[in-house]
């Protein structure tokens, strides 16, 4: 592994997520190597603090990888993993990290199967960031990653030193990734209704978010997160005092006709709820309309 200050970077999945990171690192003259499914020109990421282009181009083709990178942030929708599985294995080898900044708590396990003996890395990513319809990316908030201080968290606190991209190696990280998974949980409610978050500050609404929070937090502690009884509540008041308007990334693919991470966000809290002997009532309802309106058929 190098020792390097800035390992050589490659982002996979230049879409929201991967468009602040590749272009945190342009702009500190540090441009990674980004791959994604289309062919791009660039990048272009808009912020109170300016707008930051990306050159290209986007590569398309894994077999132009010359040899594997340090670190590769991998920035693909959970639904899209196993379609980027030749971009890991063209650019991981047995030294390169490769940090997974998508939502879930499963990432290792998912992720793990397509890399060549790589360190995987997970990582909550803590800002919003959305497409907008030229495809250029609107970033919403300063950009944050938690990661474990595990081996490899050194590579990625080193490549993105001194960028707008702050980086947080923590000791407890299931707690961290569990606190963010019951966010995006409750978020997939917006998907159900197709209503953003001004819908929360409904009564009966509040309720049920409530009650598939409370679910939600059995289950993080049966995996081990330290989280407290308020932990719900907390979650519903920053979902009601959010604008009206705010929106979240798994609505957004319902309005595009793009597959849910329903799996990923919610299905997981059912699954790991049977597994510990959990009820979960609300989830039993929510996940079955949530695979229904990704998947079909109808």
């Amino acid at each position: 592994m190098t020792t390097a200050p800035h390992p050589r970077v490659a982002v996979v999945g230049p879409g929201a997520i991967g468009t602040v990171v590749a272009a945190a690192l342009h702009e500190r003259g540090r441009t990674p190597f980004v791959a994604g499914r289309s062919a791009r020109a660039g990048l272009r990421l808009e912020s109170e603090h300016g707008v930051v282009v990306v050159p290209g181009p986007v590569r398309t083709d894994p077999t132009e990888v010359g040899e594997p990178v340090d670190l590769v942030l991998l920035a693909v929708k959970a639904t899209q993993t196993s379609a980027a599985a030749s971009w890991l294995a063209a650019l991981c080898g047995p030294d390169t990290v490769v940090c997974v900044l998508q939502n879930g708590v499963e990432q290792v396990g998912t992720v793990a199967p397509l890399v060549r003996g790589s360190v995987v890395l997970p990582a909550v990513v803590w800002f919003p960031a959305v497409r907008q319809p030229d495809g250029a990316v609107r970033l919403l908030a300063e950009p944050r990653i938690t990661v474990p201080d595990l081996p490899g968290a050194e590579v990625v606190g080193s490549a993105l030193a001194g960028t707008r991209v702050a980086v947080d190696a923590v000791a407890d990280f299931p707690t961290v990734a569990w606190r963010k998974l019951l966010q995006n949980a409750a978020a997939g409610l917006m998907a159900v209704t197709g209503r953003r978050s001004g819908m929360f500050r409904r009564d009966n609404v509040a309720a049920l978010t409530l009650a598939y929070l409370t679910e939600c937090l059995a289950v993080a502690r049966a995996e081990g997160a330290f989280l407290g009884d308020d932990e719900p509540q907390r979650l519903l008041e920053a979902f009601q005092t959010a604008p009206v308007d705010r929106g979240t990334s798994i609505l957004a693919d319902r309005e595009h006709g793009q597959p849910l991470e329903w799996d990923t966000r919610n299905g997981v809290v059912q699954r790991l709820g049977r597994a510990h002997g959990i009820p979960t009532p609300v989830s039993d309802v929510v996940v079955p309309l949530l695979a229904a309106i990704s998947d079909g058929p109808g």
